[in-house]
């Protein structure tokens, strides 16, 4: 009798146990779809593929004169509309500028993350941030170690589109406590 009894608990238990795997496993696999499924943001960033005239303009410190540079820059989704990449050439200083950039949304921490590589530096920059529906804008933040100093540096970039043919990247640098505009860069669709 009580070897019937045990048995029917084990076998009652498995059966719960498996019922709530399942619920389990279908609130994951939920979870997960929703995850990977590129979405409203995701579209919004596929409206700035193509390629662009880039007209930029640099600042070394509040005050300094400006250094200008035009270029280009092709933006194009990548691994099924999830990610964009960015190709950016140009000849600064006199020399031969390339950059590499990748734009995401990630749908579990509704976060924009991007991350960028040049030619000009070993490091990587990664800043993250929110739609700012206010100045109609994304706005991205992160810190970046200044090789001058040695000392970590906040860095600010606000990208606003102005029509599906402009947009507006700005970029502002901490240094001593004062935020200022370190770049400007005006893009035009060809």
């Amino acid at each position: 009798m009580k070897t019937i009894y045990l048995l029917t608990a084990a076998l009652c238990l498995l059966i719960t146990t498996n019922a709530f795997a399942q619920q389990d496993s279908a609130a994951a696999q939920k979870a997960w779809m929703e995850y990977m499924t590129p979405g409203p943001n995701h579209q919004s960033m596929a409206k700035a593929d193509g390629d662009w005239i880039t007209d930029m303009t640099f600042w070394e410190r509040p005050g300094a004169p400006p250094t200008k540079a035009t270029g280009t820059c092709t933006n194009k989704m990548i691994l099924g509309g999830r990610y964009q990449d960015s190709r950016f050439t140009a000849t600064m200083m006199g020399m031969p500028f390339e950059g590499i950039g990748t734009l995401a949304y990630d749908n579990s921490r509704k976060v924009f993350i991007s991350s960028w590589i040049d030619n000009m530096s070993t490091g990587m920059m990664i800043l993250e941030g929110r739609w700012n529906q206010d100045a109609m804008a994304l706005e991205l933040n992160g810190k970046v170690k200044d090789p001058v100093s040695g000392k970590e540096m906040n860095i600010r970039e606000v990208m606003k589109w102005k029509d599906d043919g402009h947009q507006l990247m700005e970029m502002y640098r901490t240094a001593d406590g004062k935020e200022f505009k370190e770049m400007e860069i005006n893009f035009t669709r060809k």
